[in-house]
């Protein structure tokens, strides 16, 4: 049975702050079986978005993507996101947006309800450690999620 809730983290953990995903997906496997959310959540890390992972998407209620972002405002931005066409279609890695917008053309349909939680980092350079400000921002982005998840209406 498909969990009805897909958290999602985008981040390559050898690239510094573009850990913080990652990170954060792992921290909310241990927060969620000890809130009972087991069979409710699936987490799921990928370096990027691709096509394929339309898939991942079917028979969801809600869907959270999660990534590190040198561009958004400390500690974090959580926004709910629509189907966007974009040119990142054509390469190795899509954004969420445009990765609904591969959904409803794969499907017919709209996703489920998403969101994207931007956690900022500052430094992404190969081989670079997390910086202490970024880990200061996850610490903020993990609690923000913990609500989202426990709050986030299912069906059934």
């Amino acid at each position: 049975m498909t969990a009805p809730i897909l958290v999602f983290a985008i981040g390559n953990e050898s690239r510094g702050d573009d850990a913080l995903a990652p990170l954060l997906v792992r921290d909310l496997e241990g927060w969620a079986r000890t809130a009972g959310l087991d069979g409710r959540v699936e987490l799921i890390e990928d370096y990027q978005l691709q096509v394929e992972h339309v898939t991942d998407l079917q028979g969801r209620d809600a869907v959270l993507f999660v990534d590190a972002d040198v561009s958004c405002d400390a500690p974090f931005h959580f926004s709910a996101i629509d189907a966007g066409h974009d040119n990142s279609y054509t390469s190795h890695a899509m954004t969420p947006f445009a990765l609904l917008h591969a959904y409803r053309q794969v499907y017919g349909t709209d996703a489920p309800s998403c969101y994207l939680l931007r956690v900022r980092g500052y430094g992404f350079e190969l081989g670079e450690a997390l910086s202490d400000e970024a880990l200061g921002n996850l610490a903020h982005a993990t609690a923000k999620a913990q609500v989202w998840l426990a709050d986030i209406p299912v069906a059934g």
